[in-house]
């Protein structure tokens, strides 16, 4: 009687549960990883440098434009304000160095104030200002 049994058709079957495991784990891997560049949100025409090097990446970018703006995530704000942006963007990503881009007709005493309200926001910042290398 046990050979007249028919037998199941047997099917193979593979577990695929680990494998999505592992595709997770990698996706929340490359999701907490990933660095986002913002940028101040505008083109300035940036002066030529000689002796340009390669800075250290930042997340916090100060745009002056030669009219005098100052533009910082993406909007327009007025100089005694660039303290608290700071310490406001510092606050969501934290980073040790501040890239201000002045456009080369912009006035000296502007990027001067900019660069004190940097430093009043906190001391041990690093100030880079960006130029076009030849």
């Amino acid at each position: 009687m046990a050979r007249k049994r028919i037998r199941e058709a047997e099917t193979a079957e593979i577990d695929i549960t680990p494998m999505m495991d592992i595709v997770f784990i990698m996706l929340i891997f490359f999701i907490v990883t990933t660095s986002f560049v913002k940028e101040a949100g505008i083109d300035v025409n940036k002066p030529e440098a000689a002796q340009a090097q390669k800075k250290p990446s930042a997340t916090i970018f100060i745009a002056i434009r030669a009219n005098g703006e100052i533009w910082m995530d993406k909007r327009v704000v007025d100089v005694e304000r660039v303290s608290a942006n700071i310490e406001r963007l510092r606050a969501e990503s934290p980073t040790d160095t501040i890239i201000v881009q002045a456009d080369e007709e912009a006035k000296h005493g502007i990027v001067m104030e900019v660069m004190d309200q940097i430093k009043a926001a906190d001391p041990s910042l690093v100030i880079s200002i960006a130029g076009e290398t030849k």
